[in-house]
C-alpha cells in the first residue's frame, strides 16, 4: 500500500512540472518553426541595413517578382510608359512591355503576377488596371486596359481561384473590388466582371456635407509636412490645411488560408478580412450605420500601431508574418502572425547637417543606404527588397534631399525613385506568389 501511494505521488509530481514547464500556446494560434516563443525577435534581421540596387528615371511605387531572382516595377510618366524588369544578380531597366493610355499620363500603382504568368499594374487616377505578357525580345505596346472605373485602384493581389483584389487608394472611400474578368467595368451600373466586396471604414462619415461637399464627421488625420503646426507653450494646432491623410484601402496580400490583409496607411493598422470556403464574405459588417452597409466592422483590424503609421506595401513570408513598408516614417516594419509589431529599419536622424530630418544619409552612411518614402516590399525568397517612390511628405520632406528626388524632370539626370534591398538574408523566405 505505501509503495503504491508513494508512486501515485511521483506520477502526479511529474504531471504537475510537465504542464508548469511545457510551452505555451495561445488559443486560436498554431504552431509553427518560426516565432512562436516569447522570444520572437530570434529570427528577425538585428541591425538591418540597406543598400540601393537600382535607381529609375520615372516615378515608381509597386514592386512583385518572379520567382526567379527578377524584379518588376512600372515607371510613370508620359507615354509609353515602360514596366521593366531587374535583375537581382545584375541589376539593369529591362522594359518587357510599355503602357499607352488612350489619353494622359501614367501613374502606376500596385503590380502583381497572375499564375500564368502576366503582370497586372494598377493606375489608379485614370482608374484603370493593365494587363500584360512580359516580353524582353518583343516588349509588347498595351492600349486597352483589362479594368476600368477603378478610381483610386492601387494595391492589387491575386486570389487562389485567379480573382485579382484591388483597394480605391487615395479616393479615401475604402472601397475593395474582386475583378473577375478581361473587359471589367467596376463603376458601370450594373458592373461587369467586377464586384465591390466590402469597404474599409473612412476616416469620416458624409452625413452632414454641406452643397460643396465639405463637412464629415470622424477624424482629419495629417502628416507634418506638408501640414504644418504653431507651436506655443500651451498648444500645437494646425497651421494650414495641407497633409491629409484619407487613404484606409492600401496594400493588398493574401495568405495560405485565404485570408486577405490590407494595410490601413491613416490608421497604422492592419486589417484582416476572412471569407468562407464559398468565397463569400465571412467577417463582420455594418456595424456603424453612418456607412454604407458592406464596410467592415472595426472589429476586423487585426492590429494598429503607431511603427505602422503611413502603411503602404504589404508582403507575407512563409510563415504568415507580414512585412510594412511605413512609407511617411522611411521605416520597414514586420507585424508576426500572432499580432506582434517590431521596427526592422528606419532611415536615421541627419547629422550633422539636417538634424532632426530623416530624408537624407548622413556623412558617415551615404544616401545610397537609406530609404526614401518606401511604398512596395517584395521578399524573393530570403531577399527583401523595397520600391521608393521619394514622396514629399513627413519624415521624406523636403525631398529633393537624398539620393532621389521624385520632384525631377522625367528620364533626366536626376534619377526620381529607386529600389533598395536589405544586406541582410532573411531567416524566413517569402510567400511564392500568387497564393495557390
Amino acid at each position: 500500500m505505501k509503495s503504491r501511494s508513494t508512486t501515485l505521488a511521483v506520477f502526479i509530481l511529474i504531471t504537475a512540472a510537465s504542464f508548469l514547464f511545457a510551452p505555451k500556446i495561445v488559443p486560436g494560434l498554431r504552431s509553427s518553426a518560426w516565432g512562436d516563443d516569447d522570444d520572437h525577435k530570434r529570427w528577425l534581421p538585428q541591425n538591418a541595413t540597406f543598400t540601393t540596387l537600382i535607381t529609375t528615371p520615372r516615378a515608381l511605387e509597386g514592386l512583385t517578382g518572379d520567382g526567379h531572382g527578377n524584379l518588376y516595377t512600372g515607371g510613370s510618366g508620359t507615354p509609353d510608359c515602360p514596366v521593366w524588369k531587374i535583375n537581382l544578380s545584375k541589376p539593369t531597366l529591362i522594359p518587357v512591355g510599355f503602357i499607352r493610355p488612350a489619353s494622359g499620363n501614367c501613374g502606376f500603382a500596385g503590380i502583381a503576377f497572375n499564375d500564368i504568368g502576366d503582370l497586372f499594374v494598377a493606375d489608379g487616377g485614370a482608374q484603370r488596371i493593365y494587363s500584360l505578357t512580359p516580353n524582353t525580345v518583343n516588349p509588347p505596346i498595351v492600349t486597352v486596359p483589362f479594368a476600368t472605373g477603378t478610381p483610386g485602384a492601387n494595391g492589387l493581389a491575386f486570389d487562389a481561384k485567379g480573382n485579382l483584389w484591388a483597394g480605391d487608394g487615395t479616393t479615401g472611400r475604402g472601397r475593395v473590388w474582386k475583378i473577375t474578368g478581361p473587359g471589367a467595368n467596376c463603376s458601370s451600373t450594373p458592373a461587369n466582371n467586377c464586384e465591390e466586396v466590402f469597404r474599409i471604414q473612412p476616416m469620416a462619415n458624409e452625413v452632414n456635407l454641406d452643397v460643396n461637399g465639405v463637412g464629415g464627421v470622424g477624424r482629419d488625420n495629417r502628416a507634418l509636412p506638408l501640414g504644418t503646426i504653431t507651436v506655443t507653450a500651451t498648444s500645437r494646432n494646425a497651421a494650414n490645411t495641407l497633409g491629409s491623410q484619407p487613404l484606409v484601402a492600401n496594400g493588398l496580400a493574401f495568405n495560405k488560408k485565404g485570408d486577405l490583409f490590407n494595410i490601413d496607411t491613416a490608421r497604422g493598422a492592419l486589417w484582416k478580412i476572412e471569407f468562407d470556403h464559398d468565397g463569400s464574405l465571412k467577417s463582420p459588417t455594418g456595424c456603424d450605420t453612418t456607412f454604407t452597409a458592406n464596410t467592415l466592422c472595426l472589429s476586423n483590424i487585426f492590429v494598429a500601431h503607431p511603427i505602422l503609421e503611413g502603411g503602404d506595401g504589404i508582403a507575407l513570408d512563409v510563415a504568415g508574418n507580414i512585412w510594412v513598408d511605413a512609407n511617411e516614417r522611411n521605416a520597414v516594419a514586420v507585424v508576426t502572425k500572432d499580432g506582434r509589431v517590431s521596427e526592422i529599419f528606419r532611415t536615421p536622424v541627419n547629422s550633422p547637417t539636417g538634424v532632426g530630418l530623416r530624408n537624407a544619409g548622413n556623412l558617415s552612411v551615404g544616401n545610397n543606404h537609406i530609404l526614401e518614402f518606401p511604398t512596395s516590399p517584395f521578399l524573393s525568397g530570403k531577399v527583401f527588397c523595397t520600391s521608393m517612390s521619394d514622396g514629399d511628405r513627413r519624415d521624406n520632406s523636403p525631398r529633393s534631399a537624398g539620393e532621389v528626388n521624385g520632384g525631377a524632370v522625367q528620364d533626366g539626370p536626376i534619377p526620381l525613385g529607386k529600389i533598395s534591398c536589405m544586406d541582410q538574408e532573411l531567416t524566413i523566405p517569402g510567400l511564392p506568389l500568387p497564393v495557390r
